[in-house]
Protein backbone atom coordinates (compact mmCIF):
# COMPACT_ATOMS: atom_id res chain seq x y z
CA UNK A 1 0.00 0.00 0.00
CA UNK A 2 2.74 2.48 1.05
CA UNK A 3 5.00 1.36 -2.56
CA UNK A 4 1.80 2.56 -4.42
CA UNK A 5 1.24 5.71 -2.49
CA UNK A 6 5.00 6.66 -3.27
CA UNK A 7 4.33 5.84 -7.04
CA UNK A 8 1.50 7.64 -7.13
CA UNK A 9 2.92 10.90 -5.24
CA UNK A 10 6.26 12.29 -7.49
CA UNK A 11 9.65 12.61 -5.02
CA UNK A 12 9.24 16.07 -6.50
CA UNK A 13 6.23 17.76 -4.68
CA UNK A 14 7.56 16.12 -1.52
CA UNK A 15 10.64 17.87 -1.41
CA UNK A 16 8.47 21.31 -2.72
CA UNK A 17 6.41 20.31 0.43
CA UNK A 18 9.20 19.73 2.47
CA UNK A 19 11.11 22.97 1.48
CA UNK A 20 7.57 24.65 2.24
CA UNK A 21 7.72 23.98 5.02
CA UNK A 22 11.07 25.04 6.10
CA UNK A 23 10.58 28.58 5.03
CA UNK A 24 7.19 28.76 7.10
CA UNK A 25 9.12 27.61 10.12
CA UNK A 26 11.69 30.27 9.76
CA UNK A 27 8.77 32.46 9.36
CA UNK A 28 7.41 31.75 12.47
CA UNK A 29 10.47 31.46 14.29
CA UNK A 30 11.58 34.97 13.02
CA UNK A 31 8.17 36.58 13.77
CA UNK A 32 8.47 35.17 17.20
CA UNK A 33 12.22 36.93 17.68
CA UNK A 34 10.63 40.36 15.89
CA UNK A 35 7.30 39.85 18.49
CA UNK A 36 10.20 39.25 21.73
CA UNK A 37 12.09 42.49 20.15
CA UNK A 38 9.00 44.66 20.46
CA UNK A 39 7.50 43.14 23.82
CA UNK A 40 10.91 44.22 25.63
CA UNK A 41 11.19 47.55 23.58
CA UNK A 42 7.82 48.10 25.12
CA UNK A 43 8.27 46.88 28.52
CA UNK A 44 11.64 49.08 28.64
CA UNK A 45 9.42 51.96 28.04
CA UNK A 46 6.74 51.60 30.02
CA UNK A 47 9.41 51.17 32.68
CA UNK A 48 10.91 54.40 31.57
CA UNK A 49 7.53 56.07 31.91
CA UNK A 50 6.67 54.20 35.36
CA UNK A 51 10.06 55.64 36.51
CA UNK A 52 9.56 59.17 35.15
CA UNK A 53 5.84 59.27 36.36
CA UNK A 54 7.59 58.80 39.80
CA UNK A 55 10.15 61.32 39.42
CA UNK A 56 7.93 63.85 38.67
CA UNK A 57 5.13 62.59 41.19
CA UNK A 58 8.07 63.09 44.06
CA UNK A 59 8.97 66.22 42.76
CA UNK A 60 5.52 67.54 42.60
CA UNK A 61 5.36 66.22 46.27
CA UNK A 62 8.50 68.09 47.20
CA UNK A 63 7.92 71.15 45.54
CA UNK A 64 3.95 71.40 47.23
CA UNK A 65 6.44 71.23 50.63
CA UNK A 66 8.75 73.68 49.80
CA UNK A 67 5.61 75.98 48.81
CA UNK A 68 3.45 75.29 51.90
CA UNK A 69 6.70 75.59 54.26
CA UNK A 70 7.06 78.87 52.36
CA UNK A 71 3.68 79.83 52.94
CA UNK A 72 3.65 79.45 56.23
CA UNK A 73 7.20 81.13 56.78
CA UNK A 74 5.36 83.83 54.86
CA UNK A 75 2.81 83.84 57.08
CA UNK A 76 4.85 83.65 60.34
CA UNK A 77 6.31 87.19 59.29
CA UNK A 78 3.48 88.45 58.49
CA UNK A 79 2.19 87.69 62.25
CA UNK A 80 5.39 88.51 63.84
CA UNK A 81 6.18 91.93 62.10
CA UNK A 82 4.02 93.48 65.01
CA UNK A 83 5.78 91.72 67.94
CA UNK A 84 8.95 93.14 65.76
CA UNK A 85 8.03 96.10 65.72
CA UNK A 86 7.22 96.23 69.52
CA UNK A 87 10.56 94.90 70.15
CA UNK A 88 12.10 97.11 68.46
CA UNK A 89 10.44 100.19 70.19
CA UNK A 90 11.53 98.73 73.38
CA UNK A 91 14.98 98.07 72.14
CA UNK A 92 15.27 101.51 71.60
CA UNK A 93 13.75 103.10 74.71
CA UNK A 94 16.23 100.51 76.25
CA UNK A 95 19.21 102.16 74.41
CA UNK A 96 18.39 105.55 75.07
CA UNK A 97 18.03 105.23 78.73
CA UNK A 98 21.46 103.12 78.48
CA UNK A 99 23.06 106.08 76.66
CA UNK A 100 22.45 108.21 78.99
CA UNK A 101 22.85 106.43 81.99
CA UNK A 102 26.38 105.27 80.48
CA UNK A 103 27.61 108.46 79.32
CA UNK A 104 27.14 109.63 83.31
CA UNK A 105 28.94 106.72 83.89
CA UNK A 106 32.00 107.67 81.29
CA UNK A 107 32.35 110.84 82.53
CA UNK A 108 32.83 110.20 85.92
CA UNK A 109 35.72 107.17 84.91
CA UNK A 110 38.71 108.29 82.92
CA UNK A 111 40.32 104.92 81.48
CA UNK A 112 37.59 102.21 80.63
CA UNK A 113 38.71 98.62 79.39
CA UNK A 114 37.63 97.68 75.91
CA UNK A 115 34.48 96.28 76.41
CA UNK A 116 33.52 99.49 78.23
CA UNK A 117 35.53 101.74 75.95
CA UNK A 118 33.50 99.91 73.02
CA UNK A 119 29.77 100.52 74.83
CA UNK A 120 30.54 104.11 75.14
CA UNK A 121 31.37 104.41 71.48
CA UNK A 122 28.23 103.01 70.20
CA UNK A 123 26.22 104.38 72.51
CA UNK A 124 27.35 108.00 72.06
CA UNK A 125 27.07 106.50 67.94
CA UNK A 126 30.54 107.96 67.73
CA UNK A 127 31.10 105.46 64.24
CA UNK A 128 34.84 107.44 63.85
CA UNK A 129 35.98 106.62 67.04
CA UNK A 130 34.36 103.20 66.80
CA UNK A 131 36.39 102.43 63.91
CA UNK A 132 39.53 103.76 64.92
CA UNK A 133 39.90 101.85 68.40
CA UNK A 134 38.74 98.59 66.58
CA UNK A 135 41.74 98.58 64.27
CA UNK A 136 44.13 99.89 66.77
CA UNK A 137 42.92 96.51 69.17
CA UNK A 138 43.64 94.23 65.97
CA UNK A 139 45.82 92.30 68.57
CA UNK A 140 43.26 91.30 70.47
CA UNK A 141 40.92 90.00 68.51
CA UNK A 142 39.46 87.56 70.12
CA UNK A 143 38.01 89.93 72.91
CA UNK A 144 37.03 92.15 70.11
CA UNK A 145 34.80 89.41 68.87
CA UNK A 146 33.48 88.75 71.84
CA UNK A 147 32.88 92.17 72.50
CA UNK A 148 31.54 93.74 69.31
CA UNK A 149 28.28 91.71 69.43
CA UNK A 150 27.41 93.73 73.07
CA UNK A 151 28.14 97.13 72.19
CA UNK A 152 26.45 97.12 68.76
CA UNK A 153 23.33 95.96 70.71
CA UNK A 154 23.89 99.54 72.61
CA UNK A 155 23.25 101.54 69.14
CA UNK A 156 19.89 103.53 68.95
CA UNK A 157 20.67 102.30 65.04
CA UNK A 158 22.99 99.23 64.93
CA UNK A 159 22.42 98.85 60.83
CA UNK A 160 22.92 102.92 60.34
CA UNK A 161 26.14 103.09 62.65
CA UNK A 162 28.34 100.37 61.16
CA UNK A 163 27.69 101.57 57.39
CA UNK A 164 28.83 105.04 58.43
CA UNK A 165 31.75 103.32 60.24
CA UNK A 166 32.92 101.07 57.26
CA UNK A 167 32.15 103.84 54.75
CA UNK A 168 35.61 105.43 55.04
CA UNK A 169 37.08 102.32 53.70
CA UNK A 170 33.96 100.25 51.50
CA UNK A 171 33.02 100.24 49.19
CA UNK A 172 35.94 102.28 48.28
CA UNK A 173 38.89 103.33 50.28
CA UNK A 174 38.89 106.73 50.78
CA UNK A 175 41.80 107.51 53.14
CA UNK A 176 44.03 109.67 52.21
CA UNK A 177 47.18 107.93 53.87
CA UNK A 178 46.09 104.08 53.34
CA UNK A 179 48.72 102.53 56.63
CA UNK A 180 47.61 100.20 57.34
CA UNK A 181 46.39 98.89 53.93
CA UNK A 182 44.21 95.76 54.65
CA UNK A 183 41.26 96.85 56.78
CA UNK A 184 39.42 93.80 55.12
CA UNK A 185 39.51 92.03 58.39
CA UNK A 186 37.94 94.98 60.55
CA UNK A 187 34.79 94.78 57.77
CA UNK A 188 34.47 91.22 58.27
CA UNK A 189 34.22 91.47 62.28
CA UNK A 190 32.07 94.44 62.36
CA UNK A 191 29.49 92.87 59.94
CA UNK A 192 29.44 89.48 61.40
CA UNK A 193 28.75 90.82 64.83
CA UNK A 194 26.27 93.09 63.48
CA UNK A 195 24.81 90.22 62.14
CA UNK A 196 24.07 88.63 65.59
CA UNK A 197 22.58 91.95 66.59
CA UNK A 198 20.07 92.46 63.51
CA UNK A 199 19.07 88.89 63.65
CA UNK A 200 15.04 88.60 64.02
CA UNK A 201 14.23 87.18 67.59
CA UNK A 202 11.78 84.32 66.10
CA UNK A 203 13.50 83.81 62.19
CA UNK A 204 16.87 84.62 63.23
CA UNK A 205 19.36 85.61 60.80
CA UNK A 206 17.30 85.05 57.77
CA UNK A 207 15.27 88.16 58.46
CA UNK A 208 17.60 90.56 59.58
CA UNK A 209 16.07 93.77 61.37
CA UNK A 210 17.15 96.75 59.23
CA UNK A 211 15.17 99.78 58.41
CA UNK A 212 14.50 100.61 54.84
CA UNK A 213 16.38 103.47 54.86
CA UNK A 214 19.75 101.28 56.14
CA UNK A 215 19.12 98.53 53.57
CA UNK A 216 18.57 100.91 50.73
CA UNK A 217 21.89 102.15 51.36
CA UNK A 218 23.48 99.11 51.98
CA UNK A 219 22.16 98.27 48.48
CA UNK A 220 23.40 101.71 47.23
CA UNK A 221 26.80 100.49 48.52
CA UNK A 222 26.86 97.05 46.75
CA UNK A 223 26.35 98.73 43.38
CA UNK A 224 28.75 101.31 43.83
CA UNK A 225 31.38 98.32 44.36
CA UNK A 226 30.28 96.01 41.56
CA UNK A 227 30.90 99.18 39.72
CA UNK A 228 34.33 100.18 41.36
CA UNK A 229 34.98 96.59 40.35
CA UNK A 230 35.67 97.34 36.62
CA UNK A 231 38.22 100.21 37.46
CA UNK A 232 40.48 98.26 39.47
CA UNK A 233 41.28 95.90 36.65
CA UNK A 234 38.05 93.38 36.84
CA UNK A 235 37.50 90.61 38.41
CA UNK A 236 40.97 89.08 38.07
CA UNK A 237 42.77 91.90 40.26
CA UNK A 238 40.03 91.83 43.27
CA UNK A 239 41.88 91.50 47.30
CA UNK A 240 40.79 88.96 49.15
CA UNK A 241 39.94 91.17 51.84
CA UNK A 242 37.46 93.22 49.30
CA UNK A 243 35.79 90.03 48.13
CA UNK A 244 35.20 88.77 51.24
CA UNK A 245 34.23 92.35 52.48
CA UNK A 246 31.27 92.68 49.93
CA UNK A 247 30.24 88.84 50.44
CA UNK A 248 29.49 89.20 54.28
CA UNK A 249 28.02 92.94 53.66
CA UNK A 250 25.52 91.50 51.20
CA UNK A 251 24.88 88.58 53.93
CA UNK A 252 24.64 90.72 56.65
CA UNK A 253 22.14 93.01 55.01
CA UNK A 254 20.00 90.37 53.62
CA UNK A 255 20.43 92.47 50.26
CA UNK A 256 21.27 89.11 48.25
CA UNK A 257 20.30 89.47 44.46
CA UNK A 258 19.52 86.33 42.11
CA UNK A 259 20.69 88.37 39.56
CA UNK A 260 24.66 88.45 41.04
CA UNK A 261 24.90 84.87 41.75
CA UNK A 262 27.08 84.22 39.06
CA UNK A 263 29.03 86.63 40.63
CA UNK A 264 28.69 85.23 44.24
CA UNK A 265 29.72 81.84 42.49
CA UNK A 266 32.97 83.09 41.05
CA UNK A 267 34.04 85.14 44.25
CA UNK A 268 33.22 82.04 45.99
CA UNK A 269 35.51 79.61 44.59
CA UNK A 270 38.41 81.97 43.92
CA UNK A 271 38.31 82.20 47.54
CA UNK A 272 37.47 79.58 49.02
CA UNK A 273 40.68 78.81 51.17
CA UNK A 274 38.61 81.46 53.38
CA UNK A 275 37.64 79.98 56.57
CA UNK A 276 33.92 81.32 55.97
CA UNK A 277 33.18 80.85 52.47
CA UNK A 278 31.48 77.82 52.88
CA UNK A 279 28.92 79.27 55.51
CA UNK A 280 28.94 82.38 53.04
CA UNK A 281 28.14 80.29 50.12
CA UNK A 282 25.25 78.71 51.67
CA UNK A 283 24.04 82.18 53.03
CA UNK A 284 24.45 83.35 49.62
CA UNK A 285 21.98 81.29 48.34
CA UNK A 286 24.06 78.93 46.45
CA UNK A 287 23.05 75.69 48.24
CA UNK A 288 21.48 74.10 44.80
CA UNK A 289 24.87 74.84 43.00
CA UNK A 290 27.45 73.12 46.09
CA UNK A 291 28.05 69.88 44.41
CA UNK A 292 29.18 72.16 40.80
CA UNK A 293 31.10 74.44 43.19
CA UNK A 294 32.84 71.13 45.13
CA UNK A 295 33.89 69.41 41.71
CA UNK A 296 35.02 72.59 40.23
CA UNK A 297 37.32 72.86 43.58
CA UNK A 298 38.63 69.33 43.30
CA UNK A 299 39.41 69.75 39.30
CA UNK A 300 41.32 72.60 40.68
CA UNK A 301 43.72 70.17 42.99
CA UNK A 302 42.04 72.20 45.70
CA UNK A 303 40.63 69.22 48.17
CA UNK A 304 40.62 70.28 51.34
CA UNK A 305 38.62 73.11 50.42
CA UNK A 306 35.99 70.99 48.97
CA UNK A 307 35.74 68.79 52.49
CA UNK A 308 35.02 71.86 53.76
CA UNK A 309 31.95 72.74 51.59
CA UNK A 310 31.05 69.22 51.36
CA UNK A 311 31.01 69.24 55.23
CA UNK A 312 28.91 72.89 55.24
CA UNK A 313 26.18 71.25 52.95
CA UNK A 314 26.09 67.43 54.17
CA UNK A 315 27.42 65.91 51.24
CA UNK A 316 30.46 64.18 53.35
CA UNK A 317 28.93 60.91 51.74
CA UNK A 318 28.78 61.99 47.90
CA UNK A 319 32.32 63.46 48.71
CA UNK A 320 34.35 61.16 50.89
CA UNK A 321 36.93 63.35 52.78
CA UNK A 322 39.45 60.27 53.45
CA UNK A 323 39.90 59.61 49.05
CA UNK A 324 40.45 63.45 48.46
CA UNK A 325 42.67 63.95 51.35
CA UNK A 326 44.76 60.77 50.14
CA UNK A 327 44.52 62.40 46.23
CA UNK A 328 45.55 65.94 47.57
CA UNK A 329 48.72 64.45 49.22
CA UNK A 330 49.09 62.30 46.10
CA UNK A 331 49.33 65.04 44.31
CA UNK A 332 51.57 66.66 46.46
CA UNK A 333 54.11 64.28 46.26
CA UNK A 334 53.63 64.36 42.73
CA UNK A 335 54.80 68.10 42.71
CA UNK A 336 57.34 67.48 44.98
CA UNK A 337 59.13 64.72 43.19
CA UNK A 338 59.11 67.00 40.10
CA UNK A 339 60.60 69.63 41.74
CA UNK A 340 63.21 67.70 43.22
CA UNK A 341 64.25 66.20 39.99
CA UNK A 342 64.55 69.21 38.21
CA UNK A 343 68.01 71.41 38.64
CA UNK A 344 66.59 74.22 40.72
CA UNK A 345 68.72 76.93 42.50
CA UNK A 346 69.10 76.63 46.47
CA UNK A 347 65.98 79.17 46.80
CA UNK A 348 63.28 77.34 44.71
CA UNK A 349 64.53 74.29 46.55
CA UNK A 350 63.70 75.88 50.18
CA UNK A 351 60.44 77.34 48.72
CA UNK A 352 59.56 73.87 47.95
CA UNK A 353 60.20 72.51 50.92
CA UNK A 354 58.14 75.48 52.93
CA UNK A 355 55.48 74.86 50.11
CA UNK A 356 54.99 71.12 51.64
CA UNK A 357 55.50 71.96 55.10
CA UNK A 358 51.97 74.60 54.70
CA UNK A 359 50.41 71.91 52.54
CA UNK A 360 50.89 68.94 55.29
CA UNK A 361 49.97 71.34 58.50
CA UNK A 362 46.90 72.16 56.72
CA UNK A 363 45.82 68.58 55.56
CA UNK A 364 46.45 67.76 59.46
CA UNK A 365 43.98 70.96 60.50
CA UNK A 366 41.55 69.33 58.59
CA UNK A 367 41.68 66.39 59.52
CA UNK A 368 41.26 67.68 63.13
CA UNK A 369 38.72 70.00 62.11
CA UNK A 370 36.71 67.19 61.13
CA UNK A 371 37.51 64.66 63.97
CA UNK A 372 38.99 62.12 60.82
CA UNK A 373 41.68 60.59 62.89
CA UNK A 374 40.33 57.42 63.65
CA UNK A 375 40.32 56.89 59.49
CA UNK A 376 42.86 58.59 58.75
CA UNK A 377 46.18 58.38 61.27
CA UNK A 378 48.11 61.70 61.64
CA UNK A 379 51.17 59.62 62.29
CA UNK A 380 52.76 59.27 58.80
CA UNK A 381 52.02 63.12 58.08
CA UNK A 382 53.02 64.18 61.32
CA UNK A 383 56.43 62.12 61.06
CA UNK A 384 57.20 63.99 57.52
CA UNK A 385 56.43 67.37 58.65
CA UNK A 386 59.42 66.58 61.70
CA UNK A 387 61.47 65.36 58.74
CA UNK A 388 61.36 67.99 56.73
CA UNK A 389 62.07 70.36 59.81
CA UNK A 390 64.70 68.71 60.74
CA UNK A 391 66.40 69.12 57.09
CA UNK A 392 65.52 72.98 57.40
CA UNK A 393 66.92 73.41 60.87
CA UNK A 394 70.41 71.46 59.50
CA UNK A 395 70.08 73.95 56.56
CA UNK A 396 70.59 76.86 58.66
CA UNK A 397 73.49 75.35 59.98
CA UNK A 398 76.44 77.68 59.51
CA UNK A 399 79.76 76.69 57.57
CA UNK A 400 83.05 75.96 59.51
CA UNK A 401 85.06 78.59 58.17
CA UNK A 402 88.76 78.83 58.29
CA UNK A 403 90.67 81.16 60.54
CA UNK A 404 91.72 84.34 58.78
CA UNK A 405 95.93 84.47 59.03
CA UNK A 406 96.82 87.91 60.90
CA UNK A 407 100.33 87.67 59.48
CA UNK A 408 99.49 87.58 55.39
CA UNK A 409 96.80 86.81 53.14
CA UNK A 410 95.50 83.43 52.64
CA UNK A 411 96.93 81.17 50.82
CA UNK A 412 93.74 79.65 49.37
CA UNK A 413 92.64 80.96 45.79
CA UNK A 414 89.06 81.05 46.82
CA UNK A 415 89.70 83.06 49.86
CA UNK A 416 89.06 82.89 53.34
CA UNK A 417 85.48 81.80 54.47
CA UNK A 418 84.62 85.12 56.53
CA UNK A 419 85.98 87.18 53.67
CA UNK A 420 83.06 88.95 52.17
CA UNK A 421 82.43 90.58 49.03
CA UNK A 422 79.53 93.74 48.02
CA UNK A 423 77.38 92.93 45.56
CA UNK A 424 77.26 95.58 42.83
CA UNK A 425 81.02 97.50 43.78
CA UNK A 426 83.29 94.68 43.14
CA UNK A 427 85.12 96.12 46.23
CA UNK A 428 86.10 93.46 49.03
CA UNK A 429 84.31 93.93 52.53
CA UNK A 430 86.24 92.72 55.73
CA UNK A 431 84.43 89.97 58.58
CA UNK A 432 80.76 90.65 59.52
CA UNK A 433 82.93 91.95 62.70
CA UNK A 434 86.13 93.28 61.83
CA UNK A 435 86.49 97.05 63.18
CA UNK A 436 85.31 95.65 66.59
CA UNK A 437 88.64 93.96 67.78
CA UNK A 438 91.82 93.56 67.13
CA UNK A 439 92.45 89.96 67.57
CA UNK A 440 90.14 88.65 65.24
CA UNK A 441 90.24 91.42 62.62
CA UNK A 442 92.59 90.85 59.35
CA UNK A 443 94.87 92.68 57.69
CA UNK A 444 94.07 94.39 55.28
CA UNK A 445 96.57 94.94 51.77
CA UNK A 446 94.92 98.70 50.78
CA UNK A 447 96.22 101.28 52.92
CA UNK A 448 94.45 102.88 56.05
CA UNK A 449 91.86 105.27 54.79
CA UNK A 450 93.57 109.40 55.12
CA UNK A 451 92.72 111.57 57.60
CA UNK A 452 89.20 113.22 57.73
CA UNK A 453 89.19 117.01 56.67
CA UNK A 454 86.15 119.42 57.74
CA UNK A 455 84.04 120.26 55.64
CA UNK A 456 83.46 124.56 54.93
CA UNK A 457 79.57 123.92 54.74
CA UNK A 458 79.67 121.50 57.96
CA UNK A 459 78.67 123.34 61.13
CA UNK A 460 79.93 120.50 63.46
CA UNK A 461 83.82 119.52 64.40
CA UNK A 462 83.54 115.93 63.90
CA UNK A 463 86.33 113.81 64.90
CA UNK A 464 88.26 110.95 63.29
CA UNK A 465 87.03 107.24 63.67
CA UNK A 466 88.90 104.97 64.26
CA UNK A 467 89.80 103.12 60.79
CA UNK A 468 87.57 100.76 59.52
CA UNK A 469 89.80 98.59 56.50
CA UNK A 470 86.63 98.06 55.12
CA UNK A 471 83.55 98.30 56.55
CA UNK A 472 80.85 99.76 54.20
CA UNK A 473 77.36 100.76 56.21
CA UNK A 474 73.59 100.38 54.93
CA UNK A 475 74.39 97.87 53.22
CA UNK A 476 74.26 93.33 53.13
CA UNK A 477 76.54 91.51 51.96
CA UNK A 478 75.76 89.28 49.26
CA UNK A 479 75.55 85.44 49.45
CA UNK A 480 78.10 85.00 46.38
CA UNK A 481 81.46 84.63 47.30
CA UNK A 482 84.15 86.62 45.28
CA UNK A 483 88.13 87.06 44.98
CA UNK A 484 89.13 88.64 47.77
CA UNK A 485 91.38 90.67 46.81
CA UNK A 486 91.11 94.05 44.18
CA UNK A 487 92.60 92.66 41.28
CA UNK A 488 92.39 90.23 38.29
CA UNK A 489 93.48 86.77 38.93
CA UNK A 490 96.54 87.20 36.51
CA UNK A 491 98.03 89.95 38.46
CA UNK A 492 97.80 87.98 41.78
CA UNK A 493 98.95 84.59 40.53
CA UNK A 494 102.35 86.53 39.60
CA UNK A 495 103.04 88.03 43.01
CA UNK A 496 105.93 85.48 44.47
CA UNK A 497 104.63 84.07 47.94
CA UNK A 498 105.25 85.76 50.80
CA UNK A 499 105.77 89.31 49.45
CA UNK A 500 102.96 92.32 49.89
CA UNK A 501 100.54 93.74 47.43
CA UNK A 502 100.97 96.79 45.52
CA UNK A 503 98.59 99.65 46.46
CA UNK A 504 95.72 99.76 44.34
CA UNK A 505 96.00 102.51 41.19
CA UNK A 506 93.92 104.44 42.42
CA UNK A 507 94.11 108.04 44.68
CA UNK A 508 91.28 108.81 47.67
CA UNK A 509 89.89 112.02 48.19
CA UNK A 510 89.69 113.85 51.18
CA UNK A 511 86.44 113.79 53.45
CA UNK A 512 85.03 117.36 52.33
CA UNK A 513 85.16 115.89 48.71
CA UNK A 514 82.52 113.45 49.63
CA UNK A 515 80.84 115.56 52.31
CA UNK A 516 80.19 118.51 49.37
CA UNK A 517 79.15 116.33 46.86
CA UNK A 518 76.35 114.62 48.90
CA UNK A 519 78.18 111.34 48.64
CA UNK A 520 79.90 110.98 51.89
CA UNK A 521 79.72 112.19 55.25
CA UNK A 522 77.75 111.72 58.28
CA UNK A 523 74.42 113.42 56.89
CA UNK A 524 73.26 110.30 55.24
CA UNK A 525 74.56 107.56 57.11
CA UNK A 526 77.56 106.57 55.61
CA UNK A 527 80.95 107.23 57.27
CA UNK A 528 82.84 109.32 55.30
CA UNK A 529 86.32 108.94 53.67
CA UNK A 530 85.79 105.56 52.01
CA UNK A 531 87.89 104.13 49.58
CA UNK A 532 86.35 104.76 45.84
CA UNK A 533 86.37 101.41 45.03
CA UNK A 534 83.47 101.18 47.23
CA UNK A 535 81.33 104.25 45.04
CA UNK A 536 81.42 102.40 41.91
Amino acid sequence: MGSEVASVVPSSVVQESLKQLERQQELISCCTVLWKELSDHFSTLERGLESRSEALRSKRQSLDASTQCALDSLRHRELSIEGAVDLALAKLEERAAAAEALAVAAAEVEELDIAGKLRSLCTKMDFAGFFDFVVAKRKELELLRTELPVALSDCIDPAKFVLDAISVVFPLDKRTVKSPNDLGWACVMIFESLLLVLADPELGSTRPLVTRCARKRAEEMAKEWKEGLEHRGGFENVKPPDAHTFLQHVVTFGIVDTNDKNLYRRLVISFAWRRQMPKLAISLGLEDSMEDIIEELIDKGHQLDAINFAYEASLQDKFPPISLIQSFLKDLKKSTSASGDSNTSGQAVNSTSRKEQSTIRAAIKCIQDHKLESEFPLESLQKQLETLEKVKVEKKKPAVSSPCSSTGPAKNSTGPANKRTRANHGGPMPPAKAGRTTINACVSSFPTAPAYVRSPSAHTTYSAPPAYPHTVYGSRSPPAIREPYGYPVEEVSHIPLGSTYPSPPMNYPAYGTYHNCGIGGYNNGLAPGYQQAYFR
